[in-house]
Order: structure tokens, then C-alpha cells, then sequence
């Protein structure tokens, strides 16, 4: 099975703010913004709406829009739920078009990350918690149970996706559980996580496109790098421009993306 780094959510030129991890650990990825499709507001975390939080963050603007939810890992982010709802990754045009030149099919674990940065209450607002750093984190996964295209889109009506008109749009079904190395590991197909240390991409007291990974992934291939990606100085230098890293099938792969999964899952 593949792994899929995947980027997400806020970045400096779409939002311009990272994306809050809450004060209860919770990594709340923020979609990106533009100005038609979904509203801000249909999104909520314990009763407060994403713009809100976005305004409460001070980003480049209070954002009303975004283009999608995407992943679509959480129920409870909807206000109110579809009927048939399960956890979509949608994708299409050149990245989707990546991801099938890389093989990537039933069964592989996209692996999302994004620009966070831990926040705080103060004064009933939330902020960006001071003497924090922001830096590459992941905060979600899923694993591949259906790859659907064309005319099946339509069962899933309620997400974006299912409308698009890019010939190759794609979305990825959460399968109903987590399994790796064909052992259930008795976590859902598609979760979220809450905030660890482990969860953390980027090099400490580096800039966050410099990540720090086990010496096992000079070894492997990551799609859109090469080995000068790997610096002397011991980070893996990661691509300005691209959604989705895939990474070459390897035991020691898997076996670091589960303990990952396992022990950062928030059910």
C-alpha cells in the first residue's frame, strides 16, 4: 500500500493565517477561500462558525466562501449533516491526473496536512497562542475504499465534487475501516487528529516547507522530489507548488504512518 502526503487548507496566498489547532487539541483545517460555493458559515466547530473563526483569527480578510470542504472527514463540522454522508476526498485536472500516473488506487492512505499554529481564548476570542511557531502539521487521513468518477458521482449529490465538469474529477470514498497489512486496526476508514508533537512535519526552528523525516524516507521515492530534496543540514526540502507527495510502497513507510494513524486518531 501507498502513502499519500497531501496539502490542505490555508496557505500564505489562499487565507493567508494558519490553520487553528484549538485549545483542546483539535486540528481544525480551514478551506481554502473564494467566492462562490460553499459558505463558511454551513461549517461549524462546538457551535461557532468557521467565519467566525477566521475573522476571530484576524486572516487576510473575514472570508465568507470557500471553494469546498475538502476532505470531508467530520459529520459534526456540517450544520446540518447529509443524509448519506461519509468521508470524500475529491480531486481532478493535474493533480488528479498525478495520482493516477502514480498508481494510486483501493486500498492506499492519503495522509493531510496543512499550515497550522496552536490558538488560545483570550477575552472570549480566539487567537494564535503567543510563542507559538506555525509549521507543516498533519491532521487527518483516509484510506481509499471507492474511487469514483462520471455518472456514480451522482449518490453522492450533497458534495462539490459530485457536480464538477473537469472530465477527470475524482472522488475517494473512505472505506468503512482502517486496514493495513490486512490487520483492522479498529479505527474508521477516515479520521481526524488531535494535536502531538509527532504530528509535526516541519524541522524545529526552520521554516515550515523543511520537514524532518526518518532517515528510511531517503530511501523511498516522493513524487514532485527528488534525493537533492534531502539537505545536508538534515531536512527534507518540500516542493513550494503541489497537492499530493506520493510516496513508494515500503514496510518501514507503513508501519511509521500507522503508528501515526493509531496514536493520534480523535474518535
Amino acid at each position: 500500500m501507498k502513502f499519500i502526503f497531501s496539502r490542505k487548507g490555508f496557505d500564505a496566498e489562499n487565507g493567508g493565517a494558519a490553520s487553528p489547532v484549538m485549545p483542546d487539541g483539535t486540528m481544525l483545517s480551514l478551506p481554502i477561500p473564494c467566492d462562490w460555493d460553499q459558505s463558511y458559515e454551513d461549517m461549524v466547530y462546538q457551535g461557532k462558525s468557521f467565519e467566525e473563526i477566521i475573522c476571530d483569527l484576524k486572516a487576510k480578510k473575514c472570508y465568507s466562501y470557500c471553494g469546498h470542504l475538502d476532505p470531508d472527514l467530520r459529520a459534526d463540522i456540517h450544520s446540518e449533516v447529509p443524509e448519506n454522508w461519509v468521508p470524500i476526498f475529491g480531486q481532478a485536472d493535474a493533480a488528479q491526473t498525478h495520482l493516477e500516473n502514480q498508481g494510486v488506487t483501493i486500498g492506499d492512505v492519503f495522509l493531510f496536512f496543512g499550515w497550522f499554529r496552536k490558538t488560545e481564548i483570550k477575552n472570549d476570542v480566539l487567537c494564535y497562542a503567543k510563542g507559538t511557531k506555525d509549521a507543516h502539521m498533519l491532521f487527518g487521513y483516509l484510506q481509499i475504499g471507492q474511487i469514483v468518477q462520471g455518472a456514480d458521482k451522482e449518490k453522492y449529490s450533497w458534495h462539490p465534487h459530485s457536480y464538477r465538469n473537469s472530465p477527470n474529477d475524482t472522488m475517494y470514498i473512505a472505506s468503512d475501516k482502517l486496514i493495513i497489512d490486512g490487520n483492522d486496526t479498529g479505527l474508521p476508514g477516515a479520521g481526524t487528529f488531535k494535536y502531538s508533537d509527532e504530528l509535526v512535519l516541519t524541522m524545529p526552528g526552520m521554516p515550515k516547507s523543511r520537514w524532518k523525516l526518518p532517515d528510511f524516507f531517503k530511501e523511498v521515492n516522493i513524487s514532485c522530489h527528488s534525493k537533492d530534496s534531502w539537505k545536508p543540514e538534515g531536512y527534507f526540502q518540500t516542493v513550494r507548488i503541489g497537492q499530493e507527495f506520493v510516496v513508494s510502497e515500503d514496510a518501514r513507510v507503513t508501519e511509521w504512518a500507522k503508528n501515526i494513524i493509531v496514536n493520534n486518531t480523535s474518535l
